[in-house]
């Protein structure tokens, strides 16, 4: 089973500070979600909502279509994994991965095998782990929670790259094995990009784009051939960048070619490449761009 989520009209307030404003979204049950901000737009403020760790300021916050606060039964099959994991630091990993046994869900003999596959000594207590294995047993715990909504806040901070790519993997395995909807907020963005299926950007409290990871790849194109040509094509079109070597240049940018661009270029000798999703995040939430 797997839990969409909507957002109606949310507020979100710190005392003076607005971390959400007006914010309207929808995320489809049974896909994985890219939730995508800079610092401080407002993203772990989203993810404390869906996951009951606080109460909107204003608006209506639904998981699985049911008011998500104060309600147990949606929130024991909702998990939220925040960096470094929620822990009792004098706790051995043992006791720590068996106190996810709370959640109605939770596949304790999952949790052991992948404590062993990451290597994850249980005997030793929290505060002797690693900044990486910390890391590490946060996702081992919201992994074998087999939530119906799960939710990873910048986890694989500390993990280094093998480590998180066999987080990554592991995550899209147990996806495919028990489809369930999850969302992952992170800025190692092109490390992630191939296991999405839709992109929210959030920038400044308010949603800036959601789309399926498609529509994000078609926004742009990278322009590479003879320097004249290519400054040829570009003139009139949003550069976002571009670089040059001897008579070769690359210029990126920001909108898609049409069909008679496209026979131009190809007449130039002129290569189309795709703007990766950073590249794009960057150019979105380009606060001169936003006014953010």
């Amino acid at each position: 089973m797997s839990f969409s989520v909507s957002l109606r009209d949310v507020t979100l307030t710190y005392g003076d500070t607005e971390a959400l404003s007006d914010v309207d979204l929808t995320l489809a049950a049974g896909k994985i979600h890219g939730l995508l901000g800079r610092n401080g737009a407002g993203k772990t403020s989203l993810l404390s909502l869906l996951a009951a760790f606080r109460k909107p300021t204003g608006g209506e916050v639904l998981v699985d279509g049911r008011p998500v606060w104060e309600n147990v039964d949606v929130v024991s099959r909702i998990a939220l994994v925040r960096e470094g994991g929620d822990f009792d630091d004098t706790d051995t990993v043992k006791s720590t991965i068996e106190t996810g046994e709370l959640r109605p869900s939770f596949d304790l003999e999952y949790a052991h095998k992948l404590a062993q596959r990451f290597e994850v000594p249980l005997d030793k207590k929290v505060n002797q782990l690693s900044r990486g294995k910390r890391s590490v047993l946060a996702a081992i715990c919201g992994l074998a929670a087999r939530a119906e909504l799960t939710m990873f806040d910048e986890v694989h901070l500390g993990m280094d790259a093998p480590t998180r790519d066999a987080f990554y993997k592991e995550l899209l395995a147990e996806y495919m094995d028990r489809p369930h909807t999850v969302i992952l907020s992170t800025h190692l963005i092109d490390e992630v990009a191939n296991y999405l299926e839709e992109v929210v950007i959030v920038d400044s409290g308010r949603v800036l784009r959601h789309d399926d990871v498609e529509a994000f790849q078609g926004m742009g194109a990278t322009l590479t051939g003879p320097a004249d040509a290519v400054d040829a094509l570009a003139a009139g079109l949003e550069v976002l960048a571009e670089q040059r070597l001897g008579g070769t240049k690359s210029v990126t940018v920001g909108s898609a070619l049409d069909a008679s661009a496209r026979e131009r270029a190809a007449a130039a000798g002129i290569e189309i490449g795709p703007v990766g999703l950073q590249d794009l995040f960057i150019h979105l939430t380009n606060p001169d761009r936003t006014g953010a």
